[in-house]
């Protein structure tokens, strides 16, 4: 008997999305994610990042199909044999970050990033931040456009786009990536412990406004943002074989 009985459906909004769920709710139910064995995720990647978000705390595993545009975090889509995809499937835990981010007001705003954790520049004007790592000065003026810290997950997405180093989904590590960096010129950035504190200070605040992005939710004005790693929080990512996320991080390193 298949350890996944009761699945819950989402989905995304694109036809092709709606259309799975239809025929895949009326093929095996469509059971509420509290009771579900599994939570089946249909669209891109963008609904892939939401339903983590949603379920993170679940302890439930989650499975995607793609039906939608970008699908790196999802599987082939098909309707017959659900529940032995996911029988068969092999599991990927990944962990989320922890943004801690002060804004000019001194409040203090928590929110968790599966992908990354990055500070844009908010006007013109270049943004000038101060890196610390577990409490010690290591940078003490990057002037750019911004930094973002990456998890492994979330290195093949914007941290790659501005060039950022790819990271196997396994290693305990994080990337810490400049966005246009003026000076240091030639800094590409710092592959760091997946278990230190990144803290980054917010200098000339008020002429050179910053904003705190972790994932979608945005903080702006901040005077200074803390990353680490949440490892209390462990996501069950599931994926058929031979089309796993270490195989796809590895492609993506070989350019194919």
């Amino acid at each position: 008997m298949s350890r996944f009985h009761n699945i819950a459906f989402v989905a995304g909004q694109t036809p092709e999305a709606r259309d799975a769920y239809a025929r895949l709710s009326a093929m095996y139910g469509n059971a509420e994610p509290a009771q579900a064995d599994a939570i089946v995720a249909l669209g891109g990647d963008g609904l892939m990042l939401q339903t983590l978000h949603n379920f993170m705390k679940s302890g439930k595993p989650i499975y995607g199909m793609h039906r939608g545009t970008v699908g790196f975090l999802m599987n082939d889509y098909a309707v017959e044999n659900l529940r032995e995809r996911l029988d068969e499937s092999t599991a990927t835990i990944i962990h989320p970050l922890l943004m801690r981010a002060t804004d000019a007001g001194g409040k203090v705003h928590e929110h968790r990033a599966i992908n990354e954790v990055s500070l844009f520049r908010q006007s013109a004007q270049a943004a000038h931040l101060r890196v610390l790592i577990d409490g010690q000065e290591r940078m003490s003026e990057l002037i750019a456009d911004g930094l973002l810290v990456a998890t492994p997950a979330g290195s093949t997405a914007y941290n790659l786009s501005v060039q950022g180093p790819i990271i196997p989904i396994n290693a305990p590590l994080l990337a810490l990536t400049p966005i246009s960096p003026f000076r240091p010129r030639r800094w590409r950035g710092a592959l760091l412990p997946d278990k230190a504190t990144i803290s980054i200070e917010v200098t000339e605040a008020e002429k050179r406004p910053v904003a705190a992005v972790a994932d979608h939710d945005e903080v702006r004005s901040v005077r200074s943002v803390e990353v680490t790693m949440d490892h209390t929080i462990a996501i069950n990512l599931l994926f058929d074989p031979g089309h796993n996320l270490d195989d796809r991080i590895l492609r993506e390193q070989f350019g194919v």
